[in-house]
């Protein structure tokens, strides 16, 4: 839904905007392979026909690949911790880093942040399982997300080359979730949306573990079979190496 309103934005803000925003990213693919640890995109652009700092602030935007998300409860009951309750979540982005010149809710007022999804806040599923209030288990989803370090905002951190060049480092962590990425880019002015840019980002796998990767997927039954016949030999091998003599 994000998508559409941002593609509908584009159409219909672009040719009439007294300003307009051109950005891109450093790299739109970035390879995993197995000793990936992390690495980090800039993201930069331009603002033509600018009309000056007053009342204007940038805010861009990292999206993930949307993923299911299932997200429990734990109660003790007779001296055991147990789940009791839980909610299913559909639409949430498995990654999500947000960069701004300050903070959003000095930027834009709050309808205009969940209309775009700008915000950890602003982050709402497309559809819901659950038979209770599910808001509790939306905020332990961002907590979650954001101790792991997939879930970002970080105010203040765009820097300004000029008036009008402007650029920023986004993390892509080790954890990431394999697919297409979205980089969003915003140009407010006095708290409305002016112009707006999106550029895909593909984060995938590469060599053996793309090897490794497409099987696990596409024959999982074969790959369970791999594992439990490569467990049993190098537990062989592990047995004549470091066995006694009698």
């Amino acid at each position: 839904m994000k998508r559409v309103l941002l593609a509908a934005l584009l159409l219909i803000t672009g040719p009439a905007s007294a300003e307009d925003l051109v950005s891109g990213i450093s790299q739109d693919t970035i390879q995993i392979t197995s000793n990936y640890t992390g690495t980090d995109i800039v993201v930069f652009g331009a603002i033509e026909r600018a009309q000056g700092a007053t009342g204007r602030g940038i805010v861009v935007i990292v999206r993930g690949p949307d993923e299911p998300m299932t997200v429990r409860r734990r109660d003790r009951v007779a001296g055991i911790w147990v789940n009791r309750d839980a909610a299913r979540f559909e639409g949430l982005p498995a990654y999500y880093y947000l960069a701004s010149t300050e903070p959003v809710s000095r930027i834009a007022p709050a309808e205009t942040l969940r209309r775009y999804g700008i915000g950890l806040q602003s982050l709402t599923p497309t559809a819901i399982g659950s038979h209770h209030d599910p808001e509790p288990f939306r905020q332990a989803a961002i907590r979650y997300h954001q101790r792991s370090g997939l879930y970002a905002e970080n105010p203040g951190s765009i820097d300004f080359l000029s008036e009008t060049l402007f650029r920023t480092r986004v993390p892509v962590p080790a954890g990431v979730t394999r697919g297409q990425y979205n980089v969003e880019v915003y140009l407010f002015r006095g708290g409305e949306v002016v112009s707006a840019q999106s550029t895909p980002l593909f984060v995938d796998a590469t060599g053996l573990e793309r090897r490794l990767f497409n099987m696990a997927h596409n024959a999982p039954f074969l790959y369970g079979l791999a594992c439990v016949f490569m467990a049993m030999l190098l537990g062989w091998i592990s047995s004549v190496l470091f066995r006694r003599p009698a």
